[in-house]
């Protein structure tokens, strides 16, 4: 049987879901990534294409490109929850896809037009999650990963593209070869050097030219410039993982200042736990030292997602961690082995009050989110003063808000 596949690729994703949450940026130059002088640009709207902007690149150099780009440094949490949105969409209509990447996804349609072709069936696919999520969105649909993703990236922005089956290579032949997924700025160099710019050329060489050029490699990518890609949609499953680092501004070794951004991290990981009803048994920090050498330290745990059991003890491996008292460039946190379910109350250390409290400040959380610098608005003191903060008093007065049962992290 022959295959059918489906790329879908949400277009400008960091951007387009800015925009959904505010009219105003539509249409103007929008840059999404790190603010600061090593900030990098995680997505950047089509508007600033023409000043020679794209992704990668770093936030310093896009700005000076693009002085008029408005800069944001976007809430992980908001791309989370829309592209949940999206999966949830693809998993309800087509039995065997793949999740490449928060923003792109992989479909496998074979057999599936014994009533209806599959173009159709990806054409309103595209349409509902265009409908239901508000978000633009383009599809290529061909007989393999490969091809598929190409035409998607030429279907761009936010259309569909086919290609028949036998047209593959004919497709391909035009194009740079930068357009062939995993040629990367290398390879490029090597090919330019033989006078190799478009992919009709290697289509003509021998296969075992290429293989003598660039071993391995350059026989794959002879048979990714001439259509041929029979790698597998390897099927989606829940995540596993959650992680956040941030990189200083400036080395540093002020050891408080460490403590706090892993305190903070952890905190906010430990709240998107809860709101997609997880829990954590694997905690680990990373350190990547100003020579670029980078360690990192991992603990196992009984399950959980409360702050006040997994602060302290990522605070312990940060203070494991650092010794070797050198600048430090980039600090991470991450939370591992993820399943489903909700915190279970330890009948000899929690209390009423620190339930309430819990729950009291996700509530507070979801309404308000973070600020503007990506932190939470709602944050434990230094000492993690759990009883102290209690005792405060419930904002709710004794009662605590009622949380949805279906959340999304």
């Amino acid at each position: 049987m022959e295959r059918t596949i489906l790329h879908l690729d949400l277009d400008t994703f960091f951007v387009s879901v800015e925009r959904k949450l505010d009219s105003r940026l539509n249409n103007r130059p929008v840059l999404v990534g790190g603010v600061g002088d090593r900030g990098v640009v995680a997505a950047c709207s089509y508007e600033t294409r023409p000043y020679g902007v794209h992704s990668g690149m770093p936030m310093k150099m896009a700005r000076n490109l693009c002085p008029e780009a408005i800069v944001i440094r976007g809430e992980a949490s908001h791309y989370s929850k829309e592209s949940k949105v999206v999966t949830e969409i693809i998993k309800e209509r087509v039995p065997l896809f793949e999740k490449a990447s928060i923003d792109e996804f992989y479909a496998d349609l074979s057999g599936m037009d014994k009533f209806f072709s599959c173009y159709g069936i990806a054409s309103e696919l595209r349409q509902r999650i265009k409908r239901e999520s508000g978000l633009p969105i383009s599809f290529g649909l061909s007989t393999s990963k490969l091809v598929s993703k190409v035409a998607t990236g030429e279907a761009k922005p936010d259309n569909e593209m086919r290609i028949d089956a036998g047209t593959e290579k004919m497709f391909l032949a035009p194009m740079l070869i930068k357009k062939i997924p995993m040629v990367g700025e290398k390879t490029s160099q090597i090919l330019y050097t033989m006078g190799i710019k478009y992919v009709k050329t290697i289509q003509d060489m021998p296969m075992e030219m290429m293989g003598n050029v660039l071993g391995k490699n350059g026989i794959a990518l002879w048979n990714r410039a001439n259509g041929m890609d029979d790698s597998p949609i390897v099927p989606f499953h829940e995540r596993k993982s959650i992680s956040n680092e941030r990189t200083f501004g400036k080395d540093t070794g002020d050891v408080k200042r460490m403590r706090e951004m892993v305190r903070a991290m952890a905190e906010n990981l430990a709240y998107q736990l809860r709101n997609g009803d997880k829990l954590t048994s694997c905690i680990s920090v990373k350190i990547r030292y100003s020579d670029f050498n980078t360690f990192s330290k991992q603990l196992k745990i009984p399950y959980t997602s409360a702050d006040h059991v997994l602060i302290p003890k990522i605070e312990w491996l940060l203070d494991q961690l650092y010794n070797r008292r050198m600048m430090v460039r980039l600090v991470g946190v991450n939370f591992s082995d993820l399943v489903s379910g909700n915190y279970q109350i330890n009948m000899f250390d929690d209390s009423e009050e620190k339930l309430n409290l819990y729950m009291a400040m996700d509530y507070i959380r979801n309404r308000y989110g973070m600020n503007k610098k990506g932190d939470q608005i709602l944050s434990w003191g230094t000492t993690l003063g759990i009883p102290n903060i209690a005792s405060m008093g419930n904002p709710f007065n004794g009662e605590p808000p009622v949380i949805p049962a279906h959340r999304n992290a």
